[in-house]
């Protein structure tokens, strides 16, 4: 802990000898369980995430859970509760109000200015210390609880089952709406389902990595994916595999330099990003889209 009166130097930034018995201590495997769990789940909704041009929504649901956060620090009630009342009733908003993609930015950026200034508002109401907002801005994955954890689980949970159930029409509903329209796939319902499963998963990473933070994990490993392969299935492995190597890594290193967990797992993500950039040079990524003719359309995407 820093002493309030004395300057912050380089010297405050140490390794830790006895990082192994961190590693073993309770809070850590619960940091270790959680951020897992948030890894598996934003992984899997990433590619979705990019190939539906969702980036800005996603990013817009981190700061739309922030007035929720705030709400649940004045009523009294779980942090988890009220950012995912927000990040869900904000997607369902944009996705009523935002069918196409122009729509669906000035849609996102209007409930976005809202959201924010209902943060301001609840904030103000409940008189939130600086620590309070600094945790929900950049994430204290070493304070996962137990119950916290049961929640986490679930919501992994529902977003792996959903995703097995709707990923194929749901790729094909990403990668070309039109034609998928066209072929009877209920595209509206499943870009509505999906924004209640990104939501769930936007609840869980805020809490890991923060509001500021939270590409590194929704959106950074599947682009780092994209770079390698343009398969859905083998983008998500990959995406999941890039966001469990980021926690890890980041938790391990939290544990030996006395630094918040988050820099490290952001560090880590981006790195990797940048390494399969320089893996597969400039080159367009085509993704592949299964339909069910068993032909199969091509779509330029960037990693």
């Amino acid at each position: 802990m820093l002493d309030e009166g004395r300057p912050v130097t380089l010297a405050d930034v140490r390794f830790q000898p006895g990082w192994l018995d961190v590693l073993r201590a309770p809070f850590m495997q619960h940091a270790l369980i959680g951020g897992s769990l948030v890894a598996l789940a934003a992984g899997l909704l990433g590619y979705f995430v990019i190939t539906r041009q969702n980036a800005f929504a996603a990013h817009a649901l981190a700061h739309i859970g922030f007035p929720g956060a705030t709400a649940a620090i004045l009523l009294g009630v779980p942090l988890t509760l009220g950012l995912s009342v927000f990040t869900i009733g904000g997607g369902l908003l944009i996705a009523v109000f935002g069918r196409r993609v122009a729509e669906r930015e000035i849609a996102t950026g209007t409930i976005l200015a809202l959201a924010t200034a209902l943060g301001v508002l609840f904030a103000s109401l409940a008189s939130a210390n600086a620590s309070t907002t600094t945790s929900v801005l950049f994430g204290n994955l070493l304070a996962i609880t137990r119950s916290q954890l049961v929640v986490f689980a679930a919501f992994t949970a529902a977003v792996v089952v959903a995703l097995a159930v709707i990923a194929r029409p749901l790729v094909f509903a990403s990668v070309d709406p039109a034609v998928a329209e066209a072929r009877g796939v209920p595209v509206r319902a499943l870009g509505i389902g999906f924004v209640v499963l990104l939501a769930l998963t936007i609840t869980m990473a805020v809490q890991v990595v923060g509001t500021l933070l939270l590409f590194a994990l929704v959106v950074t490993p599947a682009a780092t994916a994209l770079r390698l392969t343009a398969r859905p299935g083998r983008v998500a492995a990959i995406a999941v595999g890039v966001a469990l190597l980021s926690v890890w890594a980041g938790l391990v290193l939290s544990a030996v330099i006395d630094l918040p967990p988050s820099f490290f797992i952001v560090t880590v993500a981006v790195l990797l990003w940048l390494g399969a950039r320089a893996f597969s040079g400039s080159g367009r990524i085509a993704v592949r889209l299964p339909q069910p003719s068993g032909d199969h359309a091509e779509h330029a995407h960037r990693g």
